[in-house]
């Protein structure tokens, strides 16, 4: 290449998250406009930050750079804005306007230290980990309201506010009880945007799987009911029988081990 040839290619980054907020980075000098999506100038986001690996075993590739308020804040990686988000990277010439894809996939483990980040994405071979079949279980593998289930949802949700919090624990405007198995999700606050597993409910509030990133009271959030997966609260509690996914009758792997008389 000789000594005056400019070149005009840029890295972008291109981020779906799965709270429906889509980010454009760019390890470019400046902002960057492709099909419509503005691609941020991120500070450290260079060609030497991905790594590619072309076993079938590793990670699709690895995406660092700096944390700053522009482009992918601290804050929001610890609280899992970002997990699971779709990423594409591609290459941009920005003198004839064409991208050249590079590599895609969903974010996994995210890291933070020293003022940088680096993002684990999981390519499309992660898709080949996956069962084909379904295995047997007792309890039913469909989650309350989907297709598979059925149960109509409308009623089993409601929005109310966190009056107290203490740890993974929320106190609610009438309670949790029913809740259990099911889903939280923040509308405002600096939660906004985020759900989270609930564990347990009684009549006071509800139980978090993980505490949440940051302070909840007064927030106010949306709660739905949740199933334990049992035959028993299937028929007793959603009348749906019917759409029950599991196998609680088929003999456990434990008939191998016994013997006459047992």
């Amino acid at each position: 290449m000789s000594g005056d040839t400019l070149v005009t290619l840029a890295w972008c980054w291109r981020i779906e998250r799965v709270d429906g907020v889509t980010i454009g980075l760019t390890a470019h000098d400046r902002d960057l406009v492709v099909a419509g999506l503005t691609y941020r100038a991120a500070p450290g986001m260079m060609p030497s930050a991905i790594v590619r690996d072309d076993t079938a075993g590793a990670p699709a590739l690895e995406v660092g750079g700096a944390l700053s308020h522009r482009a992918v804040a601290e804050r929001d990686l610890l609280a899992g804005r970002y997990d699971g988000a779709r990423i594409s990277v591609f290459a941009w010439d920005w003198s004839a306007d064409v991208a050249t894809p590079v590599a895609g996939g969903r974010i996994g483990s995210v890291a933070t230290a020293r003022g940088g980040f680096t993002a684990e994405l999981l390519g499309v071979e992660v898709a080949l980990d996956r069962a084909v079949v379904e295995t047997t279980s007792p309890g039913c593998r469909a989650t309350l309201g989907d297709a598979r289930c059925r149960v109509p949802m409308a009623g089993r949700r409601r929005l109310v506010r966190v009056s107290a919090q203490d740890g993974n624990r929320l106190t609610l405007a009438g309670g949790g009880v029913g809740c259990a198995g099911g889903r939280l999700r923040w509308i405002g606050g600096a939660n906004g945007g985020l759900a989270e597993r609930i564990v347990a409910g009684d009549a006071t509030g509800v139980v978090l799987a993980r505490v949440p990133a940051f302070g909840g009271t007064g927030a106010l959030v949306e709660v739905g009911e949740g199933c334990d997966g049992t035959l028993a609260t299937c028929r007793d509690r959603f009348g749906n029988v019917a759409n029950f996914r599991g196998e609680p009758h088929l003999p456990g792997i434990d008939l191998l081990t016994r013997y006459p008389g047992a």
